[in-house]
């Protein structure tokens, strides 16, 4: 009700002298002032000039309609209504039926199904298994980033169903038998044999209590049955401490035979149709990421099929972490963008001081200090994305794939974290408040930073590619050395590094003592800027290459966002990043 006004006339104090003053339309609830209106009813493709441009120039431009398609969907306010209702209304196991029989299913509000089934019906868990055009890759990174922008959490169970594919390859008969329905574009959440459905999903389970990343600590057992040595068929026996998306059909699995660590196709129903011995015993309370159901589960003698060599599960499997980690660095870069449209949309709206944020100079700077980072990560990324579709023809492709992967994942995912905090931050309190996305933006950028290997494990793994693999050190050097003479900046830059690094992988390998390691991040970041510098110079507009280099590679610049010297013109970093309705 709003409130009653009382107005005094002259010095009278009766009662009678009292008036009732009429509620403003902002009292009564009808016009909210200097209120900003909801971000929709916009394309988050076309809103996106870094990506659009993107997929245009790396050979996807045959995906743009859909693109658009599908990022004019997304930007309604029913589908982003979808987003909150699925954070809000969260996954719930039944463990046991009303009689006390096993259950183990986990069920899930209809919005999440909308979700799932808008991925799904894009191709955004195969399309690079499908199509033969170039760029498939980057078309299918471009649906990741729109999807991950609306709920991240859905995209768990489609980039792992996407990444299995790579690793289920190494066993072609596991891959005849499930590639048809993984691959396929219907979604069928129903919970049955896999032979009966029309598509099914396929999680990952690696993580054990007392291992973490350390996956040559699990003690999971697995048991050879049927005939003879030459069997591919198992019974497992142990736990995963985290198995993500547990309603999946089936899931990739590490567990210890004879011959050492394993990889396993471990299906929720065994090939006579019956229920596996999948035990869910809890879904885990996280801090987001919550429309996705994580869990604790058990194996009690689960059947299971090996899929390639025995005693070699991380060599095989290892082939679907390298895929979901493109999509984490996919979804690090998807929060940033989000994260910068919805700051942008807020501060071309709201008025302070007598003036709209977005002509407020030090927003101003902030602002186009946060639309330079999110055009870096999704450049790294859809570079990436690339890497991905040459590295089954080109050799240095693919090996320049192994290191960036690695690179990109640790530094986007890092970076997004801090880009939502100040997003969020341009918005105030109307920012903090769960009536808005940026909430579950923060909550949801940690997440990509650990799953697929936090990062220090990253950070190893790329000094690990750099000592021992001397094909992935000679591609990145080529990718660096490929903009000389671009810029006075970034060759020094690179060239610098370039001193740094070697020197320091020389002495570490000289003396073995493993002091590099303490720098594998300084490192890490270093290489990720200096990719960065070169995307931004060949690709970007002056302007936005001028801001990234004076800001990150040269001078004495700021550690936090809105440092970007007075010299630059910020305009047109702006107008690039609009939300366009």
């Amino acid at each position: 009700m709003a409130p009653t006004h009382l107005v005094r006339e002259g010095k009278k104090e009766d009662n009678a002298d009292m008036q009732l003053a009429k509620p403003s339309a902002e009292d009564r609830g009808e016009q909210p002032l200097n209120q900003v209106p909801p971000l929709t009813a916009y394309n988050l493709f076309l809103s996106d000039r870094t990506l659009a441009e993107a997929v245009s120039r790396e050979g996807a431009d045959w995906a743009s309609r859909q693109l658009t398609e599908l990022g004019q969907l997304l930007g309604t306010e029913e589908v982003q209504r979808w987003g909150f209702d699925a954070n809000e209304n969260r996954p719930v196991l039944h463990t046991h039926d009303r009689y006390g029989n096993r259950r183990d299913e986990v069920l899930f509000h209809p919005a999440w199904h909308s979700l799932m089934r808008t991925a799904i019906e894009n191709r955004v868990h195969s399309l690079p298994w499908q199509e033969k055009r170039g760029g498939a890759h980057v078309a299918r990174a471009a649906s990741m980033m729109l999807v991950s922008q609306n709920e991240a959490g859905h995209t768990c169970p489609v980039s792992m169903t996407f990444s299995a594919v790579a690793a289920l390859r190494a066993e072609p008969e596991v891959a005849a038998e499930w590639e048809p329905q993984i691959l396929s574009s219907t979604y069928d959440p129903s919970f049955r044999p896999a032979a009966e459905k029309s598509g099914v999903l396929v999680g990952m389970a690696m993580t054990e209590k007392q291992g973490g990343s350390d996956v040559r600590a699990n003690t999971t057992r697995a048991e050879r049955i049927g005939a003879g040595l030459r069997s591919k068929e198992f019974l497992i026996t142990g736990h995963k401490w985290f198995c993500s998306a547990p309603m999946c059909d089936a899931f990739l699995v590490l567990a210890q035979t004879a011959k050492g660590l394993s990889c396993f196709l471990l299906p929720r129903w065994t090939p006579a149709g019956e229920k596996n011995a999948f035990r869910i015993q809890r879904l885990k309370d996280k801090l987001g990421n919550r429309s996705n159901a994580s869990s604790e589960v058990e194996f009690d003698g689960a059947w299971a099929h090996l899929v390639g060599e025995e005693g070699r599960g991380v060599s095989t499997i290892i082939e679907m972490v390298n895929h979901t980690r493109l999509d984490c660095a996919i979804g690090g870069a998807a929060l940033m963008r989000q994260a910068l449209a919805q700051a942008i949309h807020h501060a071309c709206h709201r008025k302070a001081f007598g003036k709209l944020l977005i002509e407020q100079p030090l927003m101003r700077n902030v602002l186009a200090d946060l639309a330079v980072e999110s055009e870096a990560a999704t450049l790294l990324m859809i570079r990436l994305a690339r890497a991905f579709d040459g590295r089954a023809s080109d050799a240095q492709e693919h090996a320049f794939c192994r290191i960036a992967t690695a690179i990109a994942k640790f530094w986007l995912c890092k970076r997004s974290m801090a880009h939502v905090s100040e997003a969020m931050e341009c918005l105030g309190g109307n920012g903090y408040v769960e009536e808005s996305v940026l909430p579950r933006l923060y909550r949801e950028a940690p997440v990509n930073s650990i799953w697929e290997g936090s990062g220090n494990v990253i950070c190893l793994d790329i000094l690990r590619a750099l000592t021992r693999e001397p094909e992935t050190a000679d591609a990145l050097l080529h990718e660096l050395r490929s903009t000389s003479g671009s810029d006075k900046r970034l060759d020094s830059y690179i060239s610098q590094l370039e001193v740094d690094m070697w020197s320091q992988l020389k002495e570490s390998l000289k003396k073995h003592d493993g002091g590099l390691e303490g720098q594998g991040r300084r490192l890490a970041e270093r290489l990720a800027l200096a990719l960065q510098g070169g995307l931004i110079v060949r690709c970007s507009p002056p302007v936005v290459a001028e801001a990234f280099l004076t800001s990150r590679l040269a001078g004495d610049h700021g550690r936090t966002f809105g440092t970007l010297p007075g010299h630059l013109q910020l305009d047109p970093i702006l107008d690039r990043n609009r939300p366009l309705h």
